[in-house]
């Protein structure tokens, strides 16, 4: 089979490595788009990617991140310990060696993974209207470049990540940096900020109303968007690549396509809706304001949204092992 895969994120890069691993013809065609400056990327994001890529040193001279502080819901900040590394996106598609012919000119293949928006059917269901603004910021004081801080203010809240010695990214939510800073007791202290503009993006959670067709799927960022408060992104981006290959190696291998893509889709709704409910606990606690529960709200429905169209899905018929499906009366 021939495949296409369009788009240059992780989810991209993951989906063509397997799917060049299976045997298959890969082309892939690059998407310019806004990378994340810096992703606190934990430990069972980095186990993924390592396994995916047979290398039990990928990514290992990143800076590691031992601890979180979170001040959250009003309450005094608390140190929780972490295992990850902070690593700018740019860095991770450095490292992760790029698999299939990087070709616009390739002859029409025959199953298209698209893994950057837009689609041609590109309608999205929008959870909310968060948004970020990232800015650089300079690190004051001891122990602050192995940790990330986390805080809740009472219009938003702030994400502390550390970058390079001295150096770090702010992550404002619901505000300015600068405003939210003046309302900040844990992270203000510890930053000066930098001079370059802030980049804004959204953060809302968002998922594609069409998943899948005949000849394609959507997968990583033109499938699902998280919000960055779960901490989940990046191994969410690597797991739906895992699906998606295993998903099109059924369907080149005689798997019955239309099941297949059915699996594909509900996998992905039921993931969507294990986010928004996971994120509704963080913004009901997170503070008592208008735009805390404006969000909350927005994800309450979201989960309502996604729970009605499982309901009209056909229960799973495949389970994944490993890096490939098998029929779920097979794996029992």
């Amino acid at each position: 089979m021939k495949v296409c895969v369009r788009g240059e994120g992780v989810a991209a890069m993951v989906c063509a490595r397997l799917l060049d691993a299976a045997g298959m013809s890969v082309s892939r065609i690059g998407a310019q788009r806004t990378q994340v400056p810096s992703i606190l990327l934990s430990a069972q994001a980095l186990a993924l990617l390592r396994d995916v890529y047979g290398q039990d040193e990928l990514l290992a001279a990143s800076p590691r991140v031992t601890h979180r502080v979170v001040a959250w819901g009003g309450c005094d900040p608390v140190a929780l310990p972490h295992d990850g590394i902070a690593v700018s996106e740019a860095a991770i598609q450095q490292a992760l060696e790029p698999a299939g012919r990087d070709d616009p000119t390739t002859p029409e293949p025959d199953f298209t993974v698209f893994a950057t928006s837009p689609l041609s059917a590109g309608e999205k269901l929008v959870f909310g209207d968060s948004e970020a603004h990232a800015v650089d910021v300079s690190l004051r004081g001891k122990g602050v470049q192995q940790e990330c801080r986390v805080e809740a203010l009472d219009s938003g809240w702030l994400f502390l990540l550390p970058s390079a010695p001295g150096k770090g990214w702010l992550l404002a939510f619901g505000g300015a940096p600068d405003h939210l800073l003046a309302q900040s007791r844990l992270i203000a202290p510890v930053v000066a900020l930098g001079t370059a503009p802030a980049l804004t993006f959204v953060t809302a959670p968002r998922m594609a109303v069409q998943l899948a067709g005949n000849d394609w799927l959507a997968c990583g960022s033109a499938a699902l968007g998280f919000d960055p408060i779960c901490g989940d992104g990046t191994a969410q981006a690597v797991r739906q690549a895992i699906l998606a290959a295993a998903v099109i190696r059924a369907i080149d291998e005689g798997g019955d396509a239309d099941a297949l893509l059915a699996h594909y889709r509900s996998m992905l709704v039921a993931a969507m809706r294990r986010h928004l409910q996971l994120c509704v606990q963080f913004y009901r606690t997170g503070g008592r304001g208008d735009w805390w529960q404006a969000q909350a709200a927005a994800l309450e429905s979201g989960y309502a949204a996604c729970t009605r169209i499982l309901a009209g899905m056909p229960e799973p018929q495949f389970v994944l092992r490993g890096f490939v499906l098998e029929p779920r009366a097979a794996a029992a």
